[in-house]
């Protein structure tokens, strides 16, 4: 079976997608470890046993992320070329969520906004607020060092000890801005906040600062569709914080399936585009 190969290298994470020569997805593998030429050839190992290809049915590997950089040759003797991050995310969001036009978020260390349609695909800006800043954090306030801790320390939090809403300072009614509003994330710390809370706390205030420059990027334009992939798509309080900001703003946010693997969908998927 020829196979087309992607692969994101990403600065602690790389994953690979397999698509056939006709597209479909043959299948996809994450991988974590820090060093970015260790990660791809044992990703790529792993990826070919759990999958039964063999080496001659590659037909190319594409690369894209952080860690492309670290190749200048064919990986394994197989055709090997490096495509643009940025076109890589706006094609991979595009695809998983089958729309035609779209505004995609890359929630990685960081997060990359790329307005994409079927014409242009464009690196509006991003942010240094992402990934990173909720391990970052997490770690240092309440010793949660990895992601799979952080989520479990969120289990139980509770925001009303740590965000400060729109009914904690005004008994107005503000027509635009329901009651439960934030206000200021981590404006009403309180001393009795647990590690669940303030775990909490910090996942609301990323996702919210994530979803709100998608908002501000999207306002003069005509794009109603907000594209969220990376692996922060996958924390469980990620949709009812980004459908809160769609009930607000009125934008349509969109978690596809498989949204972690849309960047190296996307570099697989460059080897169809001309």
């Amino acid at each position: 079976m020829e196979t087309i190969i992607g692969i994101d290298i990403g600065g602690s994470t790389t994953k690979i997608v397999g698509l056939g020569i006709d597209g479909g997805v043959i299948g996809n593998l994450q991988v974590t470890a820090a060093d970015p030429v260790t990660s791809v050839y044992g990703a790529l190992g792993k990826f070919l046993q759990e999958n039964n290809i063999t080496l001659n049915e590659i037909k190319q590997i594409i690369l894209t992320g952080v860690g492309a950089s670290f190749f200048n040759d064919n990986i394994y003797g197989v055709p090997t070329k490096t495509v643009d991050e940025f076109q890589a995310i706006g094609l991979g969001g595009l695809h998983l969520s089958g729309k035609k036009e779209a505004l995609i978020v890359s929630m990685g260390t960081g997060t990359a906004y790329v307005r994409a349609d079927g014409s242009n695909i464009t690196h509006i800006g991003g942010s240094g607020v992402g990934g990173g800043t909720l391990v970052g954090l997490c770690g240092k306030l309440v010793n949660a060092h990895q992601f799979s801790t952080v989520i479990e320390k969120a289990n139980g939090g509770d925001l009303s000890t740590i965000d400060l809403v729109i009914s904690d300072i005004s008994k107005n009614v503000i027509t635009t801005l329901p009651p439960n509003t934030t206000a200021s994330n981590f404006g009403k710390m309180s001393d009795t906040a647990t590690d669940a809370d303030i775990t909490l706390g910090v996942i609301n205030m990323v996702f919210q600062t994530i979803g709100m420059l998608a908002v501000f990027a999207c306002k003069n334009d005509s794009i109603k569709d907000i594209i969220l992939t990376g692996m922060l798509s996958t924390l469980p309080q990620a949709k009812p914080v980004f459908d809160g900001l769609n009930q607000l703003y009125g934008y349509n946010f969109i978690i596809p399936e498989n949204a972690i693997f849309a960047t190296a969908t996307g570099a697989a998927l460059s080897f169809f585009k001309k």
